[in-house]
């Protein structure tokens, strides 16, 4: 995990909103953009339903991937979620919530096209959160054995996707598209369109989906011979008195953007189905047949590598170099004393965070007592070094922090996962949750040991000043 300091995390500036029909259902949808807070993410709020129930923008949400990629929870339904995602991501917003009176997106075009050109007309603002980014160090994969299908991840700059197509057909054949930086995204795939093969087509619409596909959301290319029956309920349930079948393979009521659309179009639905892993990525994916199973499976398998190396992210540091402050320096700017100072060194300090270090010896005056014959360090201690870690991060937003006394408000969220004993060197993380006001310091803070977490808590201090001095 990375904490990208340079970069921002954003949202719109105003709510925006879009109408159209659901390509599955054919139903009328109203679907509105409204700006979210930092840390907030991707959200769908289902307007038209008692207690407008929220799904997040979540992998494991995922419950069925035919004909697009479909969430649940709670017995609550997204349909066809990727398009739209997909825009965001495109756009580099990390922060929105998608109010839908309907169970999916309006389809629009069949690509992210009316999506980004909302969104844009909304205008994008910067939030004063750091963006968070998954930085990949090895690579990832993930294949689907029945189909062939694959997805890896390799480290890289920036993100990147390639998607490497093979239908299998005469018609389309083998297509590759590539997107080197997301700033491409709006001008090189935003209008790729969705399509869709003449024998799938003649199988949903004996199902009676895709209700509300027209000529002009989906590319058909047509993979087998076309009888004059068949042609027919097509000019019927697309409300055209004629079709064709053009040179190229596909019906006759739109042109190509580009030769390889479809190859660039699954790289829209790779792009906006990773957005269901939670977190920015930073690497390049390559994917080979992709298609929503595969998409939102390594969605779920790159979520759960996040989420283990978010908790033993161990902070790491250079021994050899002297550190930020010594004891002494501490001891400028807090007003613990020994036995009671438990912070030996700071490494890092950021506008944002605090790493800070303690050397665990037999001579902890705690000892004597907890526990006699098995030397542990108390659980509240471990908050307590914690909380003066964070002191420091605090007390670095005053010219005269020797002045100031640090207090609790709260402590939340504590876990022990491990005993500390002697001998242990314990690092101390603490992040900024929310900006410093008036002296409040909001924030998540773990304790590391042996390269392992051994405890963590949320925690909110107070400086106040001291009124003896």
């Amino acid at each position: 995990m990375s904490t990208n300091t340079s970069v921002k995390q954003r949202t719109i500036a105003e709510a925006v909103t879009l109408t159209g029909v659901g390509l599955h259902t054919g139903e009328n949808v109203n679907m509105r953009f409204v700006p979210a807070p930092e840390n907030h993410g991707y959200a769908f709020k289902r307007i038209d339903l008692e207690g407008e129930p929220i799904i997040e923008a979540d992998a494991n949400y995922v419950v069925n991937t035919q004909r697009g990629t479909n969430l649940e929870k709670h017995g609550v339904k997204i349909q066809t979620s990727e398009h739209v995602l997909a825009a965001l991501v495109g756009l580099e917003i990390d922060n929105v919530l998608i109010e839908l009176n309907a169970p999916e997106p309006p389809i629009m075009d069949g690509s992210s096209k009316f999506f980004v050109e909302a969104l844009e007309e909304a205008g994008i603002v910067e939030q004063e959160a750091d963006r968070e980014e998954y930085v990949v160090k090895n690579v990832i994969t993930y294949k689907d054995e029945a189909t062939g299908s694959e997805i890896t991840v390799i480290p890289s700059d920036n993100y990147q996707v390639t998607t490497m197509v093979d239908f299998g057909t005469k018609v389309l054949g083998t297509q590759n598209a590539t997107l080197d930086k997301l700033e491409e995204f709006k001008t090189e795939i935003a209008d790729a369109r969705t399509f869709s093969f003449l024998h799938e087509l003649e199988m949903l619409l004996e199902h009676g989906l895709i209700k509300g596909g027209d000529l002009n959301n989906a590319i058909v290319y047509v993979d087998k011979e076309i009888s004059q029956g068949t042609m027919k309920r097509l000019e019927k349930a697309f409300k055209k008195k004629k079709l064709s079948v053009k040179p190229n393979g596909i019906l006759d009521n739109l042109t190509l953007h580009q030769p390889n659309e479809a190859a660039r179009h699954k790289l829209l639905d790779v792009i906006g189905d990773l957005a269901l892993a939670g977190t920015r990525i930073r690497g390049k994916v390559i994917a080979n047949k992709p298609g929503h199973y595969v998409n939102t499976q390594f969605a779920k398998k790159i979520a759960k590598i996040i989420k283990l190396e978010k908790r033993n992210n161990i902070p790491q540091f250079d021994l050899q170099k002297p550190p930020l402050m010594d004891v002494t320096q501490i001891m400028n700017m807090l007003p613990h004393r020994p036995p009671f100072l438990l912070v030996d060194k700071i490494l890092e300090l950021s506008d944002t965070h605090v790493v800070g270090l303690k050397n665990v010896t037999m001579n902890e005056p705690f000892f004597i007592g907890h526990f006699p014959g098995a030397p542990v360090m108390p659980g509240v201690l471990q908050v307590e070094a914690m909380a003066q870690t964070g002191g420091i991060l605090v007390l670095s937003t005053v010219p005269d922090p020797e002045n100031y006394l640090t207090f609790f408000m709260k402590i939340d969220k504590v876990k022990f996962k491990k005993q500390v004993v002697p001998g242990d060197t314990l690092v101390f993380k603490c992040d900024l949750i929310s900006p410093i006001r008036r002296g409040i310091c909001h924030m998540q803070a773990y304790t590391y040991a042996n390269g392992q977490l051994v405890s963590e808590a949320e925690l909110m201090a107070q400086i106040v000043k001291n009124k003896e001095k």
